[in-house]
């Protein structure tokens, strides 16, 4: 398999700051995202681009088809008054219709801003859909069940918004691919194609502005690192959601720039969805593997069980490819060894980036054998490593950087230091402080981190890790706490099986703790890694009051917020429902 070897450039300041770049030059950058579209649409007519279940097979759609629908449906958005400042909204999941929907906007230079699909499809979360309206401002609003999502288009802030949708009472997105007349508008590289709203886990949800540019420079970086990605058009079954920019613009683009074929996955890795997950790997199988940690640990746990299917998820499969959190080590460990009984041994890796990164801004593009490592800078990216206590601070910037949130100039202003680096507030550390070619390692994102009232700093990202895998099988997850307090803490959100056996006692639950205790005993190391006590919620994080991003990840600062007086119990020794540790 082709890979870049890593060939970076380190440059030490004398204010300990430390630069980063590779040593490649930056290749030849497509100037549209519809570029791509029309290239293979020239070159391989035939070929599957999209696809999407349809009973017990796949409804596939061509690259041909694909431009020739989106061409015309640029045609009807125009014709409805769409523009620059008149964008798209899209409330819905992936589909085929999102997707055509999507670059047809894109060709009409209408800025399409997808929202996450829990935020229409439940009531509780319809003020965060709101307060996105707003912010957008849209002059159009697509559903895929226009029947399903009526009354969500009948909301106030949508009184100026033209309903579309892929089937249902009204206007249609098959209606606007029968759309007559010429495409006659001019995008330019600088044109946004995307309003990407941030996860709002550190603040609310800002509006990401992503222009062409951003999106074709981050595929021609990934194709300059991973060349394999030219030599074999890609296959993903894949379910990452295009409201986000891991599945929206990461993977939807390294399908599209590199001529290869995306069948939409309907699962999720949730229990209630996993089952579709996993029968769409069965029928399917990729040349690439994009997930989530707990994606990959749940394909993980079904290949157990099935080595009939272990053997046909690995045979054809070039790369596996996490991000979001790091992989856990036995999860990754048992994935090698599958892929080797399989006889195949693709390339294991992850990268690093954010909404505003369009989004790799740091790749792995060398083997190794450990989880964890997110690699080194894209060619055309600058790493800043900015010196914080015993850490550094990850600042970047370069051609597939954003530069700016909508409607915001001082969030904008904010965003950049006085260098024009984007202060990412994430931390990271070199794998080998000698040798920067071995690549660097994520190390929480400092926000996260906190001082105890003694003054010494608990790395919380770091710990929470570190705390899920010792509680396996016992919490999904957990939030740390003792920020003013002299000792940390854990809310712990149980799993299903710990529920069911716990007594509700107002919004916590009384477990059997001696699990818990003995798990959390072994956190010793000092204060700042000392666990001293835990409680565990009756109440799952909520998403309507904004405990749980779009993403899908906990919001730290929120839960605390919001369960402020279950943080006190948590302090009080006395209280039944405090978990001590330690012999406290």
């Amino acid at each position: 398999m082709a890979l870049l070897p890593h060939d970076v450039i380190r440059e030490d300041r004398a204010d300990g700051a430390i630069l980063l770049r590779a040593r490649a030059e930056l290749p030849e950058v497509a100037e549209r995202t519809t570029d791509w579209l029309e290239h293979w649409a020239e070159v391989t007519p035939d070929a599957v681009f999209l696809a999407e279940r349809s009973g017990d097979g796949w409804h596939e759609v061509a690259y041909a088809e694909a431009r020739d629908k989106a061409r015309t449906i640029a045609v009807g958005l125009l014709g409805m008054g769409l523009g620059p400042d008149r964008p798209l909204m899209v409330l819905t999941g992936n589909s085929v219709a999102h997707g055509l929907l999507a670059l047809g906007s894109q060709y009409a230079g209408v800025p399409v801003c997808p929202v996450a699909e829990q935020y229409a499809a439940i009531p509780a979360a319809r003020a965060r859909l709101d307060e996105i309206a707003a912010l957008i401002q849209p002059a159009a609003v697509f559903a895929e069940d226009g029947f399903a999502l009526a009354e969500v288009f009948e909301r106030e802030v949508f009184a100026d918004a033209r309903p579309l949708m892929a089937h249902g009472p009204g206007l249609t997105v098959d209606d606007l691919a029968r759309t007559g007349g010429a495409l006659d508008v001019k995008v330019t590289p600088d044109n946004v194609a995307k309003i990407l709203m941030t996860s709002g886990s550190t603040s609310a949800p800002k509006g990401v502005l992503t222009t062409h540019r951003m999106l074709c420079t981050n595929q021609a970086q990934l194709a300059a690192c991973l060349p394999f990605l030219r030599e074999r058009p890609p296959v993903l079954v894949d379910w990452l959601p295009w409201n986000h920019v891991f599945g929206g613009s990461h993977n939807f683009n390294l399908v599209l720039a590199n001529g290869g074929s995306l069948y939409i996955d309907s699962g999720k890795p949730i229990p209630a969805l996993i089952g579709k997950t996993i029968e769409n790997n069965r029928i399917k199988q990729g040349t690439i593997a994009f997930n989530v940690p707990v994606g990959f640990a749940a394909l993980r746990d079904a290949m157990k069980e099935d080595p009939g299917f272990a053997r046909a998820f690995f045979e054809d499969l070039d790369m596996l490819f996490y991000a979001g959190a790091s992989l856990p080590q036995d999860v990754w460990a048992d994935l090698w060894t599958m892929a080797e009984e399989a006889g195949t041994q693709p390339f294991f890796t992850s990268s690093w980036g954010l909404t505003e990164t369009a989004p790799a801004a740091v790749l792995q593009h060398e083997p190794t054998e450990r989880s964890g490592v997110v690699g080194v800078p894209l060619p055309g990216v600058e790493v800043k490593l900015v010196p914080t206590d015993d850490r550094h601070e990850v600042r970047v910037r370069g051609p597939s950087i954003f530069t700016g949130y909508l409607g915001s100039l001082e969030k904008t202003a904010a965003a950049f230091d006085e260098e024009g680096f984007f202060i990412t507030g994430d931390a990271m550390r070199f794998v080998d402080p000698a040798d920067p070619n071995q690549g660097l390692a994520f190390d929480g994102r400092i926000s996260e981190d906190f001082k105890l009232g003694t003054g010494i700093w608990v790395r919380a990202a770091a710990l929470r890790l570190e705390v899920l895998g010792a509680l396996k099988g016992l919490a999904q997850d957990v939030v740390v706490t003792g920020e003013e307090r002299d000792e940390v803490g854990l809310l712990i959100v149980p799993t299903p099986d710990l529920r069911d056996v716990a007594e509700e006692d107002d919004a916590a639950l009384i477990v059997d703790a001696l699990p818990i205790r003995a798990k959390l005993a072994e956190f010793a190391g000092g204060s700042a890694q000392t666990i001293t006590r835990a409680l565990v919620l009756s109440e799952p994080p909520s998403i309507a009051d904004g405990e749980i991003t779009a993403k899908g990840n906990l919001n730290f600062a929120k839960i605390k917020q919001r369960r402020s007086a279950l943080i006190d119990r948590l302090y009080d020794d006395a209280d039944p429902a405090c978990i001590t540790v330690g012999g406290r």
